[in-house]
């Protein structure tokens, strides 16, 4: 019998680091509702926020803990005693509350931010997670700005947190400064090196500032990574983080390379993807991957012949596999006959040949002066001609217009 390929646990922090992008805060209730979809969405973790930044966050926090029973609630804290208890009293009542514990590790921090040493930073990291176990035994330590902090002091830190009681050690790359391939040995390395690590999940937090963030994380999953932090859009602090649409449909479009899996309804990701959007007020660039406005739209020819005959030439994930309802194809001047014709179709016409032939020339004249020929304007192209065209919908063109408006 076939194995189950190896779940990777999704943990969401839209509601924090995502928050963190400039203009994108939230209410509570604001965050509840995206809470409610996550949950719809599947994520194994739900990052609901920062208690000790404000009264605002600390009530989200509760709130989303006191309401959502199938997901894992996080608060992260600083590694200070009063963040620690701070994100208890919000955690408290989850169903499966989650302390993540974060302090700087890389040279460059502990100098001219921190300003203490290795052996002070590794002895308040330790500290933390102890003190974080009193309250629940789910707790998780994060090294901000792993990916430049030597190597042998990184691996000192995490295991001196497993050494604590942490379950999940993160390394995260904050300022999005690693390349895949340095990434993927780096998380081997740890996966090799750091004492307890067999008993624990080693999770990866990347930024997209190089926009490497997604590319880094399934190098990381390659190399033994077995959760990896996200936000819905790819919204977050700078260039954000690794998009969760994309980490998904990557390990899910290509099973046969990673041979991985995770608990992702992906058919919620559009609906997802476009509440988040809504509520933080920051819109989805259009050449987005997976949930972008032309993510399964076509325009050249080409692709346009392609995907009439057989949608598998130009896409490799279906749009309803992710939420999205259709293709489309784009009207413009890259457009070909038969995307023309097929668009015809759709609206109820059906021209001759030589019809066709008369129609596309105008069409093209047209394309050259818009970026896009609307339906409005083929059915101008139509009347201008006045093409004899047989309506398969049983409409005549002034009526079809009609219903149009």
């Amino acid at each position: 019998m076939k194995s189950e390929k190896q779940k990777i646990a999704v943990f969401d922090t839209t509601l924090r680091d995502g928050e963190q992008s400039p203009g994108a805060s939230m209410t509570p209730e604001e965050k509840l509702l995206i809470a409610r979809q996550l949950e719809k969405l599947g994520v194994d973790v739900i990052e609901a926020g920062f208690p000790v930044s404000s009264e605002g966050d600390f009530k989200a926090v509760r709130l989303i803990a006191e309401e959502i029973r199938g997901v894992e609630i996080a608060a992260i804290a600083r590694a200070v005693a009063p963040d620690i208890d701070r994100a208890w009293n919000a955690l408290k009542k989850a169903f499966r509350p989650r302390i993540h514990v974060f302090i700087s590790s890389s040279d460059i921090h502990l100098k001219h931010q921190l300003m203490k040493s290795r052996a002070e930073v590794l002895g308040q990291a330790y500290a933390s997670v102890v003190r974080a176990r009193t309250y629940t035994d789910n707790v998780e330590f994060s090294a901000m700005d792993a990916t430049r902090t030597d190597r042998e002091y990184l691996r000192d830190i995490l295991t001196a947190a497993l050494a604590a009681g942490a379950t999940t050690v993160n390394v995260a790359d904050t300022v999005g400064y690693a390349v895949p391939d340095e990434f993927g040995a780096l998380i081997a390395y740890l996966m090799k090196n750091v004492s307890g690590i067999d008993q624990a999940v080693l999770s990866v937090h990347c930024h997209d500032d190089l926009g490497l963030a997604t590319a880094n994380s399934l190098a990381a999953v390659r190399n033994g990574a077995r959760q990896v932090k996200c936000t819905i859009n790819g919204i977050g602090e700078r260039a954000g983080n690794a998009a969760l649409e994309e980490v998904v449909m990557a390990l899910r479009t290509r099973e046969d390379f990673f041979g991985l899996r995770t608990g992702i309804r992906a058919e919620r990701i559009y609906e997802t993807s476009c509440l988040v959007s809504r509520i933080v007020r920051i819109p989805v660039q259009p050449n987005k991957a997976v949930v972008g406005a032309n993510a399964f739209a076509h325009e050249s020819g080409i692709h346009q012949d392609g995907i009439i005959k057989e949608r598998s030439t130009y896409e490799i994930m279906t749009p309803q596999s992710v939420g999205i309802p259709a293709s489309h194809l784009t009207l413009g001047k890259h457009s070909g006959r038969h995307a023309i014709k097929e668009r015809l179709k759709i609206l109820g016409y059906a021209p001759t040949a030589q019809e066709l032939d008369r129609i596309i020339p105008l069409f093209k004249a047209l394309a050259d002066r818009k970026k896009c020929v609307s339906e409005d304007d083929l059915m101008a192209i139509l009347r201008e001609e006045a093409l004899r065209v047989k309506d398969i919908r049983h409409l005549d063109i002034d009526k079809r217009a009609e219903t149009a408006t």
